[in-house]
């Protein structure tokens, strides 16, 4: 008997190398692939901006990273006590106004350096839903509420060709900032319930309808299925969160294992396992640190990290290092 759809991901034609500088951007599942690829050691560089869930403010981030934008005191606002920006996650905010925006645009430089030398963007799109200022004399689009009241916002979907007209903006100058960049597109199979269901379906479907109209028959924009792995694949409540809408642990391991048969090639397979099984050794709490036991396996992990890195010398094993030195 069959008890899953069958569902056959095509092999990518450009294999993403554990050495390459990789880019991700959108919303909190990017953040759950892009530490799978952080534990692997690969070189990666994070939403700048922190989690985006809507097409627009994805947009926003990487038009700020390319034109290295500096962000001014003025742009912040202050709720609670706490300093915020409508474009930034709540991740920058603090109570140091200067500290926030110090960290806010050193963030936008790093992304701006890391993105002119990419060779892959992943970026997953979670909602077509986006809040505006209701308050504002502009038309202003907020990436992150902050906990600020209903009542300061506006709620909208997106227009798809809204979506489409400013999505293609930013990929024309993605290709003349960075030429050699190939971009995946991803759907988050996180399920905005709050929003309604049907409003939900809606939502992914505008989302679905935008990534095809901007990357088909275009080698260098690519789509990977997540989306479709956990919801049409996996298709089942044991494979999320408590709150029934997150993917667990073992659904993202799994999406996880099925990006790495899309993209990676069998040596760089076999590298991310051999570096894995490193990381596990460490993670590793003895009772008796001082055993002449645990002295050769902290010295036998010590050998494994200098012959991976004879072979990869760009793997840095510096917090490992350090760590088996205490």
């Amino acid at each position: 008997m069959q008890f899953q759809l069958s569902f056959n991901i095509k092999r990518s034609l450009s294999d993403i190398c554990h050495s390459d500088a990789v880019m991700l951007c959108g919303s909190c599942f990017t953040e759950n692939i892009g530490s799978k690829m952080s534990g692997a050691k690969m070189n990666i560089c994070m939403n700048p901006q922190g989690i985006l869930f809507n097409p627009m403010s994805i947009a926003n981030c990487l038009e700020a990273c390319m034109d290295n934008k500096e962000y001014n005191a003025n742009e912040l606002f202050q709720h609670n006590e706490i300093w915020n920006h409508w474009d930034f996650h709540s991740r920058f905010s603090g109570t140091d106004k200067d500290v926030v925006l110090s960290e806010m645009n050193r963030s936008i430089k790093k992304g701006n350096n890391f993105l002119k030398q990419a060779d892959w963007l992943i970026i997953t799109f979670g909602s077509s839903y986006q809040y505006f200022l209701s308050a504002s004399n502009d038309i202003i689009g907020v990436g992150n509420c902050h906990k600020a009241p209903g009542n300061w916002f506006e709620k909208r979907m997106l227009d798809i060709d809204e979506m489409q007209q400013r999505w293609q903006q930013t990929l024309d100058k993605l290709k003349v900032f960075n030429p050699n960049l190939k971009i995946i597109f991803t759907i988050s199979p996180v399920r905005h319930y709050r929003d309604g269901l049907a409003e939900n379906n809606l939502s992914k479907a505008r989302l679905f309808e935008l990534i095809y109209r901007l990357a088909d028959k275009k080698e260098h924009l690519q789509y990977f299925p997540a989306f479709e792995i956990v919801n049409d694949v996996l298709r089942d409540y044991r494979f999320f969160e408590q709150d029934m809408v997150h993917p667990n642990h073992q659904a993202t391991q799994f999406v996880w294992e099925q990006f790495v048969k899309t993209y990676f090639n069998d040596t760089d397979i076999n590298l991310s396992r051999q570096i894995e099984d490193i990381i596990t050794a460490l993670n590793h709490r003895p009772r008796f640190k001082e055993t002449s036991a645990h002295q050769r396996f902290q010295e036998g992990v010590k050998q494994k990290i200098v012959s991976l890195k004879g072979k990869f010398p760009y793997l840095n094993f510096d917090e490992e290092m350090h760590q088996m030195q205490y």
